[in-house]
């Protein structure tokens, strides 16, 4: 895979500014960015809109929104409200997707939380329809299923997607997250078939790992699913870029130029 078949997520990069994120990836090839909220906070977003705009990057996604999760009403409105400023700042970047992490209340059964992921990505169909900002919903591992989000696998994104059942309601695979689940392929053609596969996201899940969360590896380490979840995306016939989203205070901590040389790599056989 060529650079420019790549997207990378600005939190990759943790210590670049989205100034020297959109500058050291369009100067490498790289196709396009995710922009994660951290990274722009406090910026001028029509500034970074123009900047983005003059790139050649191509735009991908604003990471992250969600967690609809909450035990009384006002919790799960604040949700609601923090999700409608991320479309707006969505729609001001220009980007035209934004992916959910979706919540988990501890205390609360699956079914309850899944309940009120479902209220809450309906709540925002309306503002998403004016935009026209397409909701993503991630699923993650199931060792995160207690806090962050009840949507576990690719099959509960699916049943979930499927219930709203709206045009701009999809998915965003990610490989760190699913590459454990049986039935991936079905669940992949499943999502496919039915136009909800919006995006795609690589990183290693390492079974060593020194952090729940920020020790991610690249492409070929750990249990090394990259390359074959591609195939199974490349053959549902999705065309869209390939996502990098790596968490990893290991990476974080070298150089950035070296890492992304490293990111190029790892890819190449994808």
């Amino acid at each position: 895979m060529n650079p420019d078949q790549l997207a990378i997520h600005t939190f990759t990069n943790k210590p670049w500014s989205i100034h020297e994120c959109i500058e050291n990836y369009a100067r490498r090839g790289i196709g396009g960015i995710s922009v994660w909220r951290e990274t722009v906070a406090g910026e001028d977003l029509k500034l970074v809109r123009k900047r983005l705009d003059d790139s050649g990057l191509r735009k991908v996604s604003l990471v992250r929104g969600g967690f609809f999760t909450g035990k009384d009403a006002a919790t799960r409105e604040a949700g609601i409200a923090t999700n409608r400023e991320a479309l707006r700042e969505a729609e001001v970047l220009g980007l035209p997707m934004i992916v959910l992490v979706c919540g988990a209340t501890i205390g609360q059964t699956p079914e309850e939380n899944l309940d009120q992921i479902r209220e809450g990505i309906a709540a925002l169909l309306p503002q998403a329809e004016s935009s026209g900002i397409r909701l993503a919903i991630e699923p993650l591992h199931p060792m995160y299923a207690g806090d962050r989000s009840a949507v576990a696998s690719m099959k509960d994104a699916n049943d979930l997607a499927e219930s709203l059942n709206h045009p701009l309601v999809g998915v965003a695979l990610d490989v760190f997250h699913v590459w454990w689940e049986t039935g991936l392929e079905a669940q992949i053609q499943r999502c496919a078939a039915a136009g909800r596969l919006f995006a795609f996201h690589v990183c290693e899940f390492k079974p060593d790992f020194d952090h729940v969360l920020l020790d991610r590896g690249l492409p070929g380490e750990g249990v090394n699913a990259s390359a074959r979840i591609a195939k199974m995306v490349k053959a549902a016939g999705f065309n869209g870029l390939t996502e990098v989203e790596i968490f990893s205070r290991k990476y974080w901590a070298e150089n950035q130029h070296q890492f992304l040389d490293k990111i190029i790599a790892s890819c190449a056989d994808l």
